[in-house]
């Protein structure tokens, strides 16, 4: 007969404010040994305090992921999670009264409720009262669609629907600061966790400066679709960077295109001006899957530019990684038809045949950012959360894919790519289908077995030797213009073509 949790009381729940923003959790007796609250990929941890009979554990709500700046907790449900010395879960008693919720200007948005017997911490975007809700935003949205804006100097940037600032927006925003200082920049994020660059402002997805900023700016910079909220004003012009060129079908490329999805992509393509393609072959998908017939800016990929010029010391200490280990970065792409991160590969026998001389970064598609959880294994480091890819690109010693587009990144490096495809006959004929095929002239060993797969990383050596010519080819084809000024070159011009002033 399995003996019952041990039991740990909470009679107070306190949400305080000032310098650290916490949340204090109260209770008699013996102190848990840990405390924290945890949602799928973020761990807040408690600061326990034994007070004689009671005990206190204090939850930061800023926090430092990545060995990064303080920002606020990421948006989530948290579940409320007590340890006793064993390591064994305890259960909860919860108050008979939880705080009302509560917002924390700037910061985040606490609701602290029940639900199965044990307490959940919910956090979200710090909305006003007048922003939060389906109402709430409708009317913003009038205002902002009826709205006689003045043209703003300024430039709205957008990556991934704002879960981070990464990518080619951030690149050319980098540009833009060392060019232009006196264009002011505006990022689009979901909440306050997300980190937006040196100089410029973050704006929080459906706020009230949020609206007017994005009806003001003359220039937006994104990465992906604007959906539906759009307006774009006269003065206004959409710079459409995508984020990868293309080995999968996209838009109306795709395998089984319903007509509302068909429609749908062709009213987001009319909200571009401009697309920026990374190499001649993207310009031609692009025209085709988007039926795309304005300009298209052949200039390399900006978000590559540090893949030539970053410090990678510098990102593996911001990792934790010590030197003298070899890095590998697995980044397959997501899947049509599941939400989660693709685990094809086991990474953790995939680590345990490799040993300790060998890390595995485990980077999952940003579209598994938020239904996912990290994976934890010796010699294994989930970093789906981390804010920026080319960064990862820049410390890895090998690229591990399926179809991501981040295969015509990484070669920007000269490092070897191996491509891990034990769907590749499902996801081409059936899920997505392919612009060519890859086995032909894949710059890397294209394998469907773990064991292969670790067999062929020991031998990297022998790997480069052996697809020289293939490496050679493909950066010819998708890497012409990778030159580690490709930002530089956009913003150029942008500037001559009176874009930003």
């Amino acid at each position: 007969m399995t003996a019952p949790a041990p039991v740990t009381v909470v009679d107070t729940v306190v949400v305080t404010t000032g310098q650290l923003p916490s949340i204090v959790f109260e209770g008699p007796g013996e102190a848990p040994a840990e405390f924290r609250l945890q949602a799928s990929r973020q761990v807040l941890p408690a600061e326990l305090i034994s007070l004689g009979n009671r005990w206190s554990a204090r939850v930061p709500l800023l926090v430092s992921n990545w060995n990064g700046p303080l920002l606020p907790a990421r948006s989530g449900r948290y579940s409320v999670v007590a340890t006793a010395s064993d390591g064994s879960r305890m259960s909860l008693q919860k108050p008979a009264e939880l705080p009302a919720p509560q917002l924390l200007p700037g910061v985040t948005r606490v609701v602290v409720t029940s639900a199965d017997g044990s307490l959940v911490v919910a956090l979200s975007a710090p909305l006003t009262d007048r922003e939060r809700g389906r109402l709430q935003q409708a009317s913003l949205e009038s205002d902002y669609r009826a709205a006689k804006d003045e043209p703003l100097n300024a430039v709205f940037f957008e990556s991934f629907y704002g879960q981070n600032a990464s990518c080619n927006p951030l690149a050319i925003d980098r540009a833009i600061a060392r060019l232009r200082p006196d264009v002011a920049r505006y990022w689009s994020v979901t909440d306050a966790s997300v980190s937006v660059p040196s100089g410029a402002t973050a704006l929080i997805e459906g706020s009230s400066e949020w609206w007017r900023i994005r009806g003001s700016a003359r220039l937006l910079v994104v990465n992906d679709w604007l959906r539906k909220r759009l307006r774009k004003r006269r003065y206004q012009t959409v710079l459409q960077t995508w984020h990868g060129t293309m080995l999968k079908k996209l838009a109306l490329s795709r395998v089984r295109l319903g007509l509302r999805s068909a429609i749908a992509t062709l009213r987001e393509r009319g909200r571009w001006d401009i697309l920026l393609a990374q190499n001649p072959y993207s310009r031609g998908i692009f025209r085709r899957a988007y039926a795309f017939t304005g300009s298209v800016w052949e200039e390399g990929y900006p978000r590559d530019d540090v893949l030539l010029t970053g410090d990678a010391a510098a990102i593996r200490d911001r990792l934790g990684i010590s030197s003298g280990v070899t890095v590998l970065l697995y980044a397959p792409t997501w899947r049509d038809d599941r939400p989660d991160h693709v685990d094809h590969l086991d990474v953790a026998r995939f680590a345990d045949l490799l040993g300790d001389e060998y890390v595995t970064l485990i980077r999952g598609h940003s579209r598994t950012l938020l239904p996912g959880e990290d994976v934890r294994a010796p010699n294994v480091l989930d970093v789906t959360g981390y804010p920026d890819v080319s960064e990862l690109f820049l410390v890895a010693d090998a690229l591990i894919t399926d179809y991501s587009s981040v295969m015509f990144d990484f070669t920007v490096t000269g490092k070897p790519v191996y491509f891990f495809t034990p769907d590749l006959d499902h996801y081409r004929e059936k899920l997505r289908g392919f612009y060519f095929d890859l086995i032909p002239v894949a710059p890397g060993p294209v394998v469907t077995t773990v064991a292969e797969l670790a067999a062929l990383v020991r031998d990297r050596d022998n790997v480069r030797r052996q697809f020289t010519e293939k490496y050679r080819a493909w950066r010819e084809r998708f890497n012409p213009r990778d030159d580690g000024h490709a930002a530089d070159r956009v913003v150029q011009r942008l500037l001559a073509e009176g874009l930003i002033g």
